[in-house]
């Protein structure tokens, strides 16, 4: 006698849905490598941009350089951070989303807040050339 065969039941084992997670401890230690890199760069950066502005020299005057290019390489660090986050998610790596979310949002106020200081100094050395930090007071 044959009785009737019932389709398989669903199985969610070799699907890439949400019960897929990445091993916690390369989580874990991609996302504070990351984290570590990412501000690093960062240090780098800014470093670079203060000591545009700094002179062993008393006698001179010497005035810092405009925040623009430094801000355009810090939003590069930034869209890093989100690249990560985003192929991270894709993996499952929640740690890593999370540090690389974090990391991404520091980077974007980091960056309107530069952005809007420099704005401020630049409408500021555009009304008074002869104000101190204008590169025209020379």
């Amino acid at each position: 006698m044959d009785l009737p065969v019932a389709p398989p039941a669903f199985d969610a084992t070799g699907d890439p849905g949400p019960h897929r997670h990445a091993d916690r401890g390369a989580d874990i230690g991609a996302g504070c490598g990351l984290v570590f890199l990412e501000l690093t760069a960062l240090v780098v950066i800014f470093g670079l941009w203060w000591r545009s502005g700094f002179d062993l020299d008393p006698a001179s005057t010497v005035t810092a350089d405009p925040l623009w290019n430094y801000l355009i390489a810090a939003g590069a660090v930034g869209a890093v951070a989100l690249v990560a986050a985003v192929i991270a998610a894709r993996a499952g790596a929640v740690v890593t989303v999370v540090t690389q979310g974090l990391m991404a949002a520091l980077v974007c106020l980091i960056v309107v807040g530069g952005a809007a200081g420099q704005s401020h100094e630049d409408q500021r050395c555009r009304e008074i050339p002869t104000a101190p930090g204008c590169r025209n007071s020379d």
